[in-house]
């Protein structure tokens, strides 16, 4: 199973156009924007842009309400414990 997630890109790389630093969540971390590029925008132009990454990389654009709601659902998984076949709880 693939799982991707929300992230807002808050900076490019000045010396790799195809990276950026994102914030998931609070968290920053450095991904590759290659996939979300158009040949006729400038990287720069995608500060702001709600992405969705999978093994760092930003996959495809999405919109701000997608992303806060993918993100409120994460945070409800977050805190639910589920139990195990074996009757055991896991976090």
């Amino acid at each position: 199973m693939c799982l991707g997630i929300p992230a807002q890109i808050v900076s490019v790389d000045e010396h790799n156009a195809h990276q950026a630093m994102v914030d998931i969540a609070g968290v920053t971390r450095q991904v590759n924007i290659a996939c979300v590029l158009s040949d006729v925008e400038h990287p720069r132009q995608l500060i702001g842009t709600w992405v969705l990454l999978h093994v760092g990389f930003a996959m495809s654009r999405i919109n701000e309400s997608e992303a806060l709601h993918t993100l409120q659902l994460l945070e409800q998984f977050s805190d639910t414990d589920f139990e195990k076949d074996d009757g055991h709880a896991i976090r």
